[in-house]
């Protein structure tokens, strides 16, 4: 999941697939795949995307590390046979290979890379012409958010699918239990409780002979600038069914707390190991937010939603989707895989005519989570106009990603400390 690059030409939005057309072999109906950042994240989104439908095929690959996209390449294949359809002329390796892949006739992409490049890559997409399945979170800083809320205005003009990887969204018990939910099964919500707290990630040691950025872009989830903190790389999928439950009603103000207690080494970069954070909505209710990465610890990974008639309780880990009160329920229907449910949308979407837009919740959810890490960092109220005016820009200052090179001293940012850290 390391792909960098820079793209952006406005082309005209491309036609709509006849639906009944038929798709034996290829023909002018084929969907053509763009895949941005080979690791695990984007070539699992491949692999769904090639099963999706019966008339689409993988047709480039970009990454920064060629490592990365010969090993998509190669698992991909040996999966899908002839659908994997790229030629040594559509693997692009290098910091211009979204560009690449953008100019090279794909349909539609699938953005997997670091969230940092995600709203460059997001907006270049869009003016390209591209549907697009983006991967969460979608930027890590309001700068970036605001971009991609212009890119998704642009894609409704541009009758262009716009897909998040927000899976939950697409779980059929998530989809009921939600529903449920916003049709009033719990009353007069007040409170929503959620967690994301496991254990710790990967990370790849250093081999001699990289430079500072080769390091640092292997090991991104590790660092602010690249990743978000886990707040946002992670646990926004919490964030993002609290949101959900309160029908996307967005919060006043967020105070929070975290820090480094055991993940201290420099391998984890300067984010933090733990977070709490409590989001105050206009009429009272509340949103409590807890995560952590933390090995030997015990794991929690819910949304619990409590109101005047009951309370639910969706917990991702145990799969329990039920409802407690006034008006009891629990979920007995058909498990799907959400992963391969989101891309049958997108495309069955394409197919259609008929595009779909995850732009505006993504971008929200997304924030909140900012909104919640701003908090966190500098121990300060951070309302919700803060947040979203902020001018905090991660990453490196003045580049494009056409800038960026293995050799460029990736930034060195303090880990943040509540009560000194400004917010900006």
């Amino acid at each position: 999941m390391a792909g960098v690059a820079l793209a952006g030409s406005a082309l005209p939005t491309i036609a709509i697939i006849n639906p009944n057309r038929a798709y034996a072999g290829v023909n002018s109906d084929t969907l053509k795949i763009g895949l941005i950042g080979c690791g695990g994240r984007g070539s699992g989104a491949a692999n769904q995307a090639l099963k999706s439908d019966p008339n689409v095929v993988l047709h480039a690959m970009g990454d920064i590390f060629k490592d990365k996209l010969d090993s998509s390449f190669e698992n991909l294949t040996k999966v899908h046979g002839a659908k994997v359809k790229v030629d040594e002329g559509h693997k692009f390796v290098g910091f211009d290979a979204f560009k690449k892949v953008l100019d090279s006739g794909v349909d539609v992409v699938l953005l997997a890379t670091p969230p940092h490049f995600r709203p460059e890559h997001l907006t270049a997409a869009i003016n390209a012409g591209k549907h697009v399945f983006c991967e969460k979170p979608v930027a890590v800083d309001a700068p970036g958010v605001r971009k991609v809320l212009d890119a998704a205005k642009l894609a409704k003009q541009k009758n262009l699918s716009l897909m998040s990887g927000f899976c939950w969204r697409y779980h059929e018990p998530k989809r009921a239990s939600f529903g449920k939910i916003l049709d009033g099964a719990v009353g007069d919500i007040s409170a929503v409780y959620n967690t994301y707290d496991t254990g710790t990630l990967w990370s790849f040691p250093r081999v001699q002979g990289w430079t500072d950025a080769q390091y640092v872009l292997r090991n991104w989830t590790y660092y602010t600038w690249l990743a978000g903190d886990h707040i946002v790389e992670q646990a926004v999928h919490s964030i993002d069914m609290m949101s959900w439950a309160m029908g996307g009603k967005l919060p006043i103000s967020a105070v929070g707390t975290g820090g480094r207690q055991v993940r201290t080494e420099e391998l984890f970069g300067n984010i933090f190991d733990h977070f709490a954070v409590t989001y105050e909505y206009e009429n009272g209710a509340k949103g409590f937010h807890h995560s952590r990465q933390q090995a030997n610890c015990e794991n929690s990974y819910l949304v619990e939603t409590i109101g005047t008639k009951g309370r639910a309780m969706v917990n991702c880990a145990r799969n329990v989707h039920e409802i407690y009160g006034q008006n009891p329920w629990k979920y007995e229907g058909k498990q799907n895989d959400m992963y391969q449910t989101e891309h049958d949308e997108l495309f069955a979407s394409i197919r259609k005519g008929k595009p779909l837009n995850d732009g505006e919740f993504m971008a929200h959810s997304t924030l909140l989570a900012i909104m919640g890490r701003m908090a966190a960092y500098t121990g300060k109220r951070v309302t919700w106009e803060d947040a979203m005016n902020s001018t905090e820009k991660l990453g490196p200052q003045n580049l494009s990603s056409a800038d960026f090179s293995f050799d460029m001293k990736p930034p060195i940012v303090e880990v943040a400390r509540p009560g000194i850290t400004s917010f900006s």
